[in-house]
């Protein structure tokens, strides 16, 4: 069984940077793809980004060329490097790997 825990969360100011990490243990970690969510105070979760096994990267549009996902296999941790980052990143962030997924860390972004 698959676990995540996603770590890195934090208060940040507008145009500021964080990273979060997500390390997944319990399987092979190389062989799946990992993805980012997101979800807003009163709002659906939503998809941020994926990386596969080989690594090819995808992005949701609100997030192109400001965030950047990114894995290494030899520590089973995936990352998601948040730069130039606004209020309305504003969310709870979650990674998941097929069905499983983390409890989630807390992203502000405020002034």
């Amino acid at each position: 069984q698959v676990q995540l825990v996603e770590s890195g969360g934090g208060l940040v100011q507008p145009g500021g940077s964080l990273r979060l990490s997500c390390a997944a243990s319990g399987s092979i970690f190389s062989s799946r793809a990992m993805g980012w969510y997101r979800q807003a105070p009163g709002k659906q979760r939503e998809w941020v980004a994926t990386i596969s096994s080989n690594g090819n990267t995808n992005y949701a549009d609100p997030v192109k060329g400001r965030f950047t996902i990114s894995r290494d296999n030899a520590k089973n941790t995936a990352y998601l490097q948040m730069n130039n980052l606004k209020p309305e990143d504003t969310a709870v962030y979650y990674c998941s790997r097929g069905a499983a997924w983390g409890q989630g860390t807390q992203v502000t972004v405020s002034s």
